[in-house]
């Protein structure tokens, strides 16, 4: 049984969310910020959101502020960050920690399944994506500069045909 049978968290908007919820869709899972060179990656992920949804994706967007103080926000102004800034439609959830001793649940998950670069199970940087497929599989961690076009290449051999 996959982790995400059991494990929750918060919405943006405090609301708690059991993740088995997305059991039976891929998803792209990414500690997200608003003050990161690679913040614009937003418009990229929402493209694919737009595109791949109807086949079965979801992206879970995590803020987190671990790096370089890029997520100062509170959850209202990362809302109205994500709505104005960058019109983002899929699910955001509340600040959480990605490393060290608080990492949320989901993230010790995350990384233990697809560590990093020499085996390295630390998130190096905001925007670090994490491929989870149906049956609730990690099936591949993408560093911070593999953009989400790129992503969107793989994910039609993952997804099933348009109908």
């Amino acid at each position: 049984m996959s982790p995400l049978a059991t494990l929750h968290a918060a919405t943006l908007e405090g609301e708690d969310q059991a993740l088995s919820r997305f059991l039976g869709q891929t998803l792209l899972i990414v500690n997200v910020a608003s003050k990161c060179g690679f913040t614009p990656q937003y418009r990229g992920l929402e493209t694919l959101y737009r595109q791949y949804q109807p086949r079965g994706l979801e992206i879970l967007g995590f803020p987190c502020d671990q790096f370089g103080h890029q997520e100062p926000g509170d959850a209202a102004e990362i809302r109205r960050f994500c709505t104005l800034e960058y019109p983002v439609s899929f699910p955001l959830f509340a600040k959480i920690a990605v490393n060290g001793a608080d990492t949320h649940p989901l993230y010790q998950w995350l990384k233990r399944e697809a560590p990093g670069v020499l085996g390295s199970q630390g998130i190096k940087w905001n925007f670090t994506k994490f491929l989870v497929d149906a049956e609730g599989r990690v099936c591949r961690r993408y560093a911070p500069t593999d953009t989400p076009e790129a992503i969107g290449r793989e994910l039609d051999a993952l997804l099933p045909a348009a109908a």
